[in-house]
């Protein structure tokens, strides 16, 4: 390619930002509960990385995990998150709201974008959700955001090559579609190459081991189904380099 593509770092907290200005991103989307694929972090977290790096800020817009069919409240609690991002500075957040049977929601998604603005506002992997993507594409399209982060309508980008290659074509200058989920720095060039997209989101970290020395083996955090206690994983900005060395 002639133009070195976008490259977004999904993230959970100020220290991975930070590796991932490092490592050559040039945009970070800050999360929470990664596990979960993702809710809106603290408004602490986002002050914090907003202060600690100068890359573009998008922030995700998602009350709890589960679908995205959402209730008038949680409506409520997306439209104050995203009033909170604007006020800190934040550059674009991150939204998706689809109905009962699967379609965009139009009318909370339209209202999401109109608090949201002048930031820019990308729908997230709700689109892969979505019953018809195509269709979906459109609506996205005149609700006026700038971007769809998608694995191409299946669970990673992968297995989704070809709907993305025919997204990004059917979508031209009108909106940008941005490949995501499962990226490795292995297959980073088959995914340009078999996409042509002009923007990417990976999450690409290592396990680093707590501090703590004392560590009870019989408390736990979380459920049967848990991330080790005393290993946090953060964005590491060597391999990140590694990746954009492939391109």
């Amino acid at each position: 390619m002639n133009k070195q593509p976008l490259i977004e770092i999904c993230l959970d907290s100020v220290e991975s930002a930070i590796e991932a200005e490092k490592g050559g991103a040039d945009r970070v989307e800050l999360c929470d509960n990664l596990f979960e694929g993702g809710t809106t972090p603290s408004l602490g977290t986002i002050k914090m990385t907003r202060q600690e790096i100068s890359i573009g800020l998008n922030v995700l817009i998602r009350p709890r995990g589960g679908d995205f069919c959402y209730s008038d409240l949680e409506c409520e609690v997306m439209k104050a998150d995203i009033i909170a991002c604007r006020e800190n500075g934040v550059d674009g957040v991150v939204i998706g709201i689809l109905d009962p049977e699967g379609r965009v929601d139009v009318k909370r998604t339209a209202a999401l974008i109109e608090v949201a603005r002048p930031m820019s506002v990308t729908f997230h992997r709700a689109f892969d959700m979505a019953k018809k993507p195509f269709e979906a594409l459109e609506k996205i399209i005149g609700l006026g955001c700038d971007r769809i982060l998608t694995s191409g309508a299946e669970n990673t980008v992968l297995e989704g090559l070809d709907t993305l290659g025919e997204l990004v074509k059917k979508a031209g200058d009108r909106i940008i579609i941005m490949p995501g989920n499962g990226i490795t720095e292995r297959n980073f060039p088959k995914v340009i190459e078999r996409t042509g997209a002009r923007e990417y989101h990976i999450y690409i970290h290592s396990e680093v081991e707590g501090q703590m020395k004392y560590r009870p083996d019989y408390v736990y955090m979380g459920g049967a189904l848990r991330q080790p206690e005393f290993f946090n994983r953060y964005t590491d900005s060597n391999r990140l380099i590694s990746l954009r060395n492939r391109v």
